[in-house]
C-alpha cells in the first residue's frame, strides 16, 4: 500500500524576506514530520516534499494562504516509501541555476501548451496550425538516457548551464518548427522557453508541468521508458509508480538534485 506523498511544486515570484521564510518552512515541515528539499531564491521557491498525506495537504494548505503562493500548483505521486533521507530548506541564488541574470520569470511567463493539447498534436503530426511539432529536452543527458518522449531533441546538456550555450549552436534545428520545451517538473523547460524567446525563436512553448504533469493527465502515449527523478525512487513509470526501491546514489551524494527538475 502506497502511504507517502510525493509533491513537487515551484513558482516564480519574488521573495525578499527569504532568512525568514526559510526559518518558517523549516519549523512547519519539521513540526509536520515531512523530509524532502525546499529552496528559496530571490526569484521563488522550487520544492519536493514527502510525507503522510494529511500533514503533507496540510503543508500546501499553510504554504498557499500566503498570497505569494496562492497559485502553486503541486505534481502529486505516491510511494510506498519515504524517499528521503531528510528535510533541507536552503537559500540560493537561483531556485534553478540558469547562470543567465536576464531571464526573469516572475516578470512574464512563457507561453504554455498542457498536456492533453500537446498529446492530440503529436498523435495528429502537427499543431492546430498545421505546423510540425518538435519537442526539447531540457534535462541533463543522464536523465534523458532512462526515457523521453518520441523524436525528442536532445543536446546532451551535462548540467542546465550549458542550454543557452546549446541553444546558439543548435538553432538551426528549432526553425520552421513549433518548438515545445520539456523537463521533468517544469521548472526548467520554463526558463528555457523564456531565453529562447529572448533568442528570437518566436514559436516556443512550454510544456505546463513537465513530464511528471503529462504522466498524471495523459499517461505515457508518446514517452518512451521512465523519467528520472532525484529521490530514492530513482525512476518512475508513467503511471508514476517507482521502479527501485531505497536511496538512489545521486540523491545520496548531493540532496539538491532533489529540486533539479
Amino acid at each position: 500500500m502506497q502511504e507517502i506523498l510525493n509533491i513537487a511544486a515551484y513558482r516564480f515570484v519574488p521573495i525578499e524576506d527569504g532568512p525568514a521564510l526559510r526559518e518558517t518552512l523549516r519549523a512547519r515541515s519539521h513540526a509536520l514530520a515531512l523530509r524532502g528539499t525546499i529552496l528559496l531564491a530571490p526569484e521563488g521557491i522550487n520544492l519536493f516534499v514527502a510525507g503522510a498525506e494529511a500533514t503533507v495537504r496540510t503543508f500546501l494548505e499553510e504554504l498557499r494562504a500566503d498570497a505569494r503562493f496562492a497559485a502553486l500548483e503541486a505534481k502529486e505521486s505516491w510511494s510506498e516509501a519515504q524517499p528521503f533521507r531528510r528535510m533541507l530548506v536552503k537559500l540560493k541564488r537561483e531556485i534553478i541555476r540558469m547562470d543567465h541574470p536576464a531571464i526573469q520569470p516572475a516578470a512574464g511567463r512563457a507561453p504554455s501548451v498542457d498536456a492533453p493539447t500537446l498529446k492530440r498534436w503529436l498523435d495528429q503530426g502537427h499543431d492546430d496550425g498545421g505546423q510540425p511539432v518538435v519537442l526539447l529536452d531540457t534535462r541533463n543527458a543522464f536523465e534523458v538516457d532512462h526515457g523521453s518522449f518520441e523524436n525528442a531533441i536532445d543536446w546532451r546538456i551535462r548540467k542546465f548551464t550549458e542550454f543557452p550555450q546549446a541553444l546558439r549552436a543548435h538553432r538551426a534545428q528549432l526553425a520552421g518548427k513549433t518548438v515545445v520545451s520539456f523537463c521533468t517538473g517544469g521548472i526548467r523547460c520554463e526558463k528555457a522557453a523564456i531565453l529562447m524567446r529572448e533568442e528570437g525563436i518566436a514559436d516556443v512553448l512550454q510544456l505546463e508541468g513537465g513530464i511528471l504533469k503529462y504522466f498524471e493527465e495523459v499517461g505515457g502515449a508518446h514517452y518512451r521508458g521512465e523519467c528520472f527523478v532525484f529521490d530514492g525512487r530513482e525512476t518512475l513509470a508513467p503511471d508514476l509508480r517507482p521502479r527501485a526501491n531505497g536511496i538512489s546514489a545521486r540523491a545520496a551524494e548531493d540532496p539538491d538534485l532533489a529540486i533539479k527538475r
